[in-house]
């Protein structure tokens, strides 16, 4: 009852901590209630003590992972907002190129795997070439889908008042194009973790996939699930980064 009584504003403020600390408690108490063995379904506290434990190589493995998806990200930012602005400038182009990036983006990214440890064997180059693989898409269709959506009214008149086809992609269909790039770099941001991880489960030997996987190969299960704290940790600090640089750089685009 005393959440209830505080203001809307402090609600907001305290609802994502109220709505983990309930998932915790559902957590810690299904497993108590149904006494499921640690090597199988962990605790809370199970997964807490193994984060303590282990935490040394849990933040080194961590900081793997952080940097190649980072690197990886960064990457795909740039080749995704590339073609973005080329596929969605460009009728032409649009329609040329956006079935074939869908059909790209359809191929499970862990196939393409085994074949980036072949070209550049097992370590952090499959890792980081993984992330961008996963991450560049949503960042090219949001941003095409900014530029493609420009309302022809408004790119009529400024033909008339003498704007080139230049100045209304820079000064126009860009900065209207921004809530979607930025939205795209929150979505694009976790997918780059799953890619990394991904990669690194298959073809390395450092990095939290690869701390995961041997864990699970010794039925360390509270290791295991202390690795996806560490990854969900990761990318909802991401996640809020970018959504605070969206807030601060499009905030005319937001109903308040």
């Amino acid at each position: 009852m005393s959440f209830l009584r505080l203001s809307p504003e402090m609600q907001l403020r305290l609802a994502p901590w109220a709505a983990v600390a309930l998932l915790l408690l559902i957590w810690e108490g299904t497993v108590r209630a149904l006494g499921v063995p640690q090597y199988i379904f962990p605790g809370v506290i199970d997964t807490a003590d193994a984060l303590i434990q282990f935490h040394q190589p849990v933040a080194r493995h961590a900081w793997q992972t952080f940097w190649t998806t980072v690197i990886g990200f960064a990457i795909g930012v740039v080749v995704g907002l590339l073609l973005g602005v080329i596929v969605g400038s460009s009728k032409f182009m649009y329609r040329a190129c956006y079935p074939l990036l869908v059909a790209f983006n359809a191929i499970p990214k862990v196939a393409f795997v085994p074949i980036l440890v072949v070209w550049f064997g097992i370590g952090t180059v499959p890792a980081i070439i993984t992330a961008f693989l996963i991450s560049f898409f949503p960042i090219v269709v949001n941003v095409a889908t900014g530029l493609a959506t420009l309302e022809p009214e408004m790119e009529d008149v400024l033909r008339v008042l003498g704007a080139k086809r230049r100045d209304v992609l820079f000064k126009v269909g860009l900065p209207r194009s921004l809530p979607y790039f930025f939205a795209s770099l929150k979505v694009a941001i976790t997918l780059a973790f799953v890619g990394t991880v991904v990669s690194e489960t298959v073809a390395s030997n450092q990095g939290i996939g690869y701390l995961m996987m041997s864990a699970g190969s010794q039925m360390r299960m509270p290791l295991v699930f202390a690795g996806l704290v560490a990854i969900s940790v990761m990318a909802m600090v991401m996640y809020q980064f970018f959504a605070w640089i969206e807030n601060r750089m499009t905030g005319w685009a937001h109903r308040r």
